[in-house]
């Protein structure tokens, strides 16, 4: 085995073998099914209630879906940033690095883990949220095969980067809460406070933001760019956040 196929299968064993991963899973599985079944309780009301104002008409099973996702990519986030953070946390880190030097090699190795891990994960937390939401909506709700996969694979992918991203984000700050501060800035608090004033010089700046590119990713929409971009914008924010980790790791003492 390569060293860097071991160092791989040593960040598999890592994170599979602690409790914070499988209820990090079960917290996200949780959150998705409340959520998905929240959403859809809300389309079926607002279609039946006697204020037109709330009339949402037939919505698809993806799109509650992906309204979801709001909440469930803290799970993720949660995923990514303790696989890193709680080797500091421990010191089992000087471990690590003892057994794989190369700084870039063992945060690659764990990128490409959790990566895999929060995708396969989003697929599973992607097919729940369509099973709960789909009955649910009844007669208020679509859900054609094609369109459906292909939302339950683009929130996969969506969560996949989110956890690459803090999981870069921890290397970089090393602590589990400063690291979920920041995220929680960047994902969310900072975009929105660029769009409250709704000035347009501003909303473009919200727009390159990681949230609001992966929002455009996750929908579709093709304003103020294609969902290629905002998935391109995501992929380059958590490469940004993986060279800042490297760079942190092979700055400090572990």
């Amino acid at each position: 085995m390569s060293t860097r196929h071991g160092a791989v299968a040593a960040e598999w064993t890592k994170l599979s073998s602690v409790r914070s991963t499988w209820w990090t899973a079960l917290a996200g599985l949780l959150v998705t099914a409340a959520s998905a079944g929240q959403l859809a309780i809300y389309v079926a009301n607002g279609n039946t209630n006697d204020d037109p104002a709330d009339n949402a008409g037939v919505v698809t099973v993806g799109s509650v879906l992906i309204d979801s996702v709001e909440l469930t990519q803290y799970a993720m986030l949660a995923l990514g940033l303790l696989a890193i953070t709680a080797e500091f946390t421990s010191g089992t880190i000087r471990t690590t690095l003892q057994c794989t030097p190369s700084r870039g090699r063992v945060l690659l190795a764990k990128a490409v883990v959790a990566g895999a891990v929060t995708f396969a994960l989003g697929l599973l937390l992607g097919g729940v949220g369509t099973l709960v939401a789909r009955p649910v909506l009844g007669e208020w709700g679509s859900a054609p095969a094609a369109d459906t996969i292909g939302d339950i694979v683009r929130v996969a992918i969506y969560l996949a980067l989110v956890g690459v991203l803090a999981l870069g984000l921890g290397a970089a700050l090393r602590s589990a809460v400063l690291t979920l501060t920041v995220l929680l800035a960047t994902l969310m608090i900072v975009p929105l406070s660029l769009q409250e004033p709704d000035i347009d010089v501003l909303n473009r700046i919200a727009d390159v933001f990681p949230g609001v590119a992966g929002g455009h990713f996750l929908t579709g929409g093709t304003e103020p760019y294609p969902p290629v971009v905002g998935l391109l914008l995501l992929a380059g924010w958590a490469g940004a956040a993986l060279l800042l980790g490297r760079a942190a790791l092979r700055r400090r003492d572990a």
